[in-house]
């Protein structure tokens, strides 16, 4: 894929970049191994200043950066400016809490002194999606720059303007040259950097096989990797449950970012003794999303990010529904320019379709229908991914049930699987490993270096050899 700005709304190829040649790419990663050595020991205080003001930048261009990942990716404009100003509350929740999060921790030992110190471990490498263009990218950044490493972006190719602002961000904010760069490069060339000797680490949010290839990468030449992958996350509906909230929250939480996102909700099993009434007004409810012009406020659902993702629904669809499922609304392609594709909702999936096992990244939702908890809580777990899960019922034994048995990163009660820099956010199986956000985001990249200190005044007699 050729790194450029193509309008989904339209099809339009609007800028190209050309790849940085291998003597760019090298003044990069020498910049960012120098710029590692000054930046580990800037103050907190001075890193919390700067990260403070790429808030700044954030809170007070927030509709400009969000009309550029419009322009770039689709998203809805509404959802593009709330994600810019999420970007600048995860860099004041950082900026904030850094500092505490990697106190020296006092270990009480038959030492003089000892701790445990986080330390941070140089150049990070962040391979990053276009879905949520700015978020998933300030997610990795704010920590990281605040325990003190420094950042290389490879974003995705489709949004090349999005990864060159964000470097801009960093830059206005004062931090010194070389503490976040942008790599416009091919992907091919990815495994070239990861194994080079100034990059410590490497972080990645996509796909599967994606994760599956970066991780081997960085298992030759040992050295950490975080993975942020897909998802296939259950929506869990009792009878006890509020119908009407967890209706309009299931039409929210697949349809958000033009149902493009790891963590929208993609299977929605539900009780049969509420089935038929939520099955109603679930498929209302996605007739009644505005699909449209996404730089109009008013639009819900705009298309999706590229050509091949309008391929690849059509086809999990069409495959689905030769495998036994129905189509109760959308289940095509909307014939105008750009890449357009009806919210769709399928009932009556098999587990032959592609829609039972393989993660669907677009606004197609499938419903199931369950005899009792047992029969959701394996359902929900029928799937190689462990990404979010949300369960919907009044019924304090099914919650407890939900939140221990559910294999999922993250399981929420009453509410819609979302990401906040309060608390972690990753899965298990093949949604990957690692953490991103809170305490546990920060503390990936550092060296938590065991320091054992015995002074000479406190060794109470000397052990002379028998020779004296």
């Amino acid at each position: 894929m050729s790194i450029a700005t193509i309008n989904p709304a339209t099809g339009q190829t609007l800028r190209t970049f050309a790849p940085l040649t291998e003597g760019e790419l090298e003044a990069r990663l020498r910049c960012a191994a120098d710029a590692f050595r000054r930046h580990c020991r800037t103050p907190f205080a001075e890193r919390r200043r700067l990260m403070l003001e790429a808030a700044k930048i954030l809170e007070a261009e927030k509709d400009a950066f969000g009309r550029l990942m419009v322009t770039e990716m689709g998203k809805p404009l509404k959802a593009a400016i709330e994600e810019a100003a999420k970007c600048a509350l995860g860099c004041r929740y950082y900026a904030e809490h850094a500092e505490r999060f990697l106190a020296d921790e006092v270990i009480e030992t038959s030492a003089s002194r000892s701790w445990v110190a986080c330390q941070p471990i140089g150049p990070v490498l962040a391979i990053m999606p276009w879905n949520f263009p700015f978020w998933q990218v300030f997610r990795f950044a704010a920590p990281a720059l605040m325990a003190g490493n420094v950042g290389l972006l490879k974003h995705a190719s489709n949004v090349p303007q999005c990864a060159l602002a964000i470097e801009d961000i960093f830059r206005r904010a004062g931090f010194p040259e070389g503490c976040f760069q942008t790599l416009l490069v091919e992907t091919e060339r990815v495994e070239g950097i990861i194994a080079d000797p100034r990059v410590a680490a490497v972080t990645l949010t996509g796909s599967t096989g994606a994760g599956s290839h970066v991780a081997s990468a960085a298992g030759k030449v040992i050295k950490k990797s975080v993975l942020e992958l897909g998802g296939s996350d259950p929506f869990v509906v009792m009878p006890s449950a509020d119908l009407e909230a967890a209706v309009t929250t299931a039409v929210k939480a697949r349809a958000i970012n033009n149902g493009q996102s790891c963590i929208a909700a993609k299977r929605f099993i539900v009780a049969e003794p509420i089935a038929e009434e939520f099955e109603r007004r679930y498929v209302a409810g996605f007739e009644s999303l505005t699909v449209g012009d996404p730089m109009d406020l008013a639009t819900d659902v705009g298309p999706l990010a590229t050509e091949a993702q309008v391929r690849t629904i059509a086809g999990q669809v069409e495959r689905s529904v030769a495998a036994g499922a129905r189509v109760l609304t959308g289940g095509k392609r909307l014939e105008r320019p750009g890449f357009w594709y009806a919210p769709t909702v399928l009932t009556g999936v098999t587990p032959e379709s592609p829609a039972y096992h393989d993660e669907v990244f677009g606004p197609v939702a499938m419903l199931f229908r369950v005899r009792n908890i047992d029969e959701a809580i394996r359902l929900a777990n029928d799937t190689p991914f462990g990404l979010g899960a949300s369960a919907w019922t009044r019924d304090a034994g099914e919650q407890a049930r939900f939140v221990s048995e559910i294999d999922a990163g993250m399981v929420f009660i009453n509410a819609m699987v979302a990401s906040d820099p309060r608390v972690p956010f990753g899965g298990v199986k093949q949604s990957g490993y690692g953490r991103e956000l809170s305490w546990p985001g920060i503390r990936e990249f550092v060296n938590a270096k065991t320091v054992w200190v015995n002074e000479p005044d406190a060794v109470s007699a000397r052990v002379l050899p028998e020779s004296e």
